[in-house]
Order: C-alpha cells, then sequence, then structure tokens
C-alpha cells in the first residue's frame, strides 16, 4: 500500500488556503528549475510531469513557456485547483509509486517537496526515471539547511504537537544535507547533478494568512486534527512572532536545494 490515501486527506483539506497563501512563495525554485530543464519561451512539444503538482502552480508556469503539463497528486482538492488553472493539462490523482504513465512520456519530470513521502522514495524516483524520455531531466527539489530556513521555527513548532517520530526517522531538513539527495537519485538510476539552493522567501501580508498558510499543509492539518485549531494557532503565531515587520507582514527568508538529473 503506498502513501496515498494518508497524504491526500492531509493535504486536500485546505487546497484554497493552500493555493491562495502559500504555494505562490515557491515561484522562485519553480522558475529555477524550469530554466536549468531546458524549459523557456517557445518550448513547444515539451512534456513535463510533476510529481506531487498540489495545486499545479509550476505546472501552470511550465505551460505559460509552451510545455504540455502533466500532473499527479494524493489530493483531489488541491488537483481541482491545478485543472482550474492549467484545463489543457493532464492531472490524476494516484500514487507515485505506481505512475499512471506509459514508458519514456516525458522531456522533464519533477517533485518539488514530494518525493520523501513515497513508502519508498528511491522507488518513487525510479518511477519518475521510467516516465522519462532517455537523457530527460528529472529534478528534486527539497528544503534548504535548517539553518537556511526561518520557517524552520514553525515547522518546530507544528511538530511540538506531533507524537515523535519512530526511533531512527529523518527529520524535515535531513534531505538538504551533503550528499543525500545525489545519492537518493543515484540509487535510482538517475546522473545527479551538482545541487543548487535558491533564496525562496516567504512574505506574507498579514499574520493570520501566515497561520492559513502553514496550517494548510499536511503536518499542519495533522496537528490540527490532534490538537486542535486553537492550540496550533497559538504555536503559529508564537513561531512567527520574531518574524513580524512594523508594517504587520510576516517575512522569513528560507533556502530550497534542488538537483536535476538525467535519466
Amino acid at each position: 500500500m503506498g502513501t496515498a490515501a494518508i497524504q491526500g486527506k492531509l493535504w486536500g483539506t485546505s487546497p484554497r488556503n493552500w493555493a491562495d497563501y502559500q504555494e505562490t512563495f515557491f515561484t522562485p525554485i519553480y522558475n529555477a528549475i524550469l530554466d536549468r530543464s531546458g524549459i523557456s519561451a517557445g518550448s513547444a512539444g515539451m512534456r513535463v510531469l510533476d510529481v506531487g503538482c498540489g495545486a499545479g502552480l509550476f505546472c501552470a508556469l511550465a505551460a505559460k513557456r509552451g510545455a504540455t503539463v502533466s500532473g499527479l497528486d494524493a489530493a483531489e482538492g488541491l488537483l481541482d485547483v491545478a485543472r482550474k488553472r492549467t484545463p489543457s493539462g493532464d492531472f490524476r490523482q494516484g500514487e507515485m509509486e505506481e505512475l499512471p504513465f506509459a514508458d519514456g512520456t516525458f522531456d522533464v519530470v519533477t517533485g518539488f517537496n514530494s518525493f520523501q513521502y513515497a513508502a519508498d522514495p528511491v522507488n518513487a524516483l525510479r518511477q519518475a526515471r521510467r516516465v522519462s524520455k532517455p537523457s530527460a531531466k528529472v529534478a528534486m527539489a527539497v528544503w534548504g539547511l535548517a539553518k537556511d530556513c526561518q520557517s524552520a521555527a514553525v515547522v518546530k513548532a507544528m511538530g511540538t504537537l506531533l507524537p515523535p517520530p519512530p526511533p531512527g526517522a529523518s527529520g524535515p531538513f535531513a534531505l538538504s544535507e551533503p550528499g543525500v539527495l545525489e545519492d537518493m537519485l543515484s540509487k535510482a538510476g538517475l546522473k545527479a547533478g551538482k545541487p543548487e539552493d535558491v533564496d525562496t522567501p516567504f512574505d506574507f501580508t498579514t499574520e493570520d494568512e501566515a497561520c492559513r498558510g502553514f496550517a494548510s499543509s499536511g503536518p499542519g492539518v495533522r496537528a490540527t486534527d490532534l490538537a486542535g485549531e486553537e492550540k496550533l494557532r497559538a504555536a503559529l503565531l508564537s513561531a512567527i512572532a520574531p518574524f513580524k515587520t512594523m508594517s504587520g507582514r510576516v517575512h522569513m527568508d528560507n533556502k530550497f536545494r534542488f538537483v536535476v538529473a538525467e535519466s
């Protein structure tokens, strides 16, 4: 059994809040991978798959550059938003370890903070390689190092409301450590390139929007289920307080790390 049923429930609870208050901040990492993968204006004919596509902002940006886009996600609520954003796209609900696409279909396959949610992340990457054309690009993006991410304070705050992880379980920033992404991609049979970091600031208009955005994430929804909305909001307000500006905005500097590999 894969993880789609569990993750779909978590990430599909507040799709509009995720799309409106959180997803747009990932635009810098999206654009970086579009550039590194060769998806530029006039990319008509290029076929792109985003695994764990969420509300589909990356696919929308790729489509604007002329690519033919597909997306897979566990959450039907997020897929509904993606379909509205890019009606020409092919968006499907399913397991990332059982991609419902034929071998050798895509020129570019991406996963933004998604492959690690598979029961077996390396197997999910093998699936990405399977549906890629020869010499296609496979890109994997994760949080940067915790010391480079001010939003780590929020991740830690939500973690206090969740059960402790099993012994030996990797933390949310473990994949950011040197060599980890390259090793995972190599185990999946992909030729990993060099990791790159991208500045990805989160800049919320108000603290309420910050709470809505973080609470709409999978960990946020799980924390709400276990501890309740009031406790989660209190934890979030405490975590974001140091990053509130005089204007009332909440600004957090972060980095995301990615590797582009070849199939």
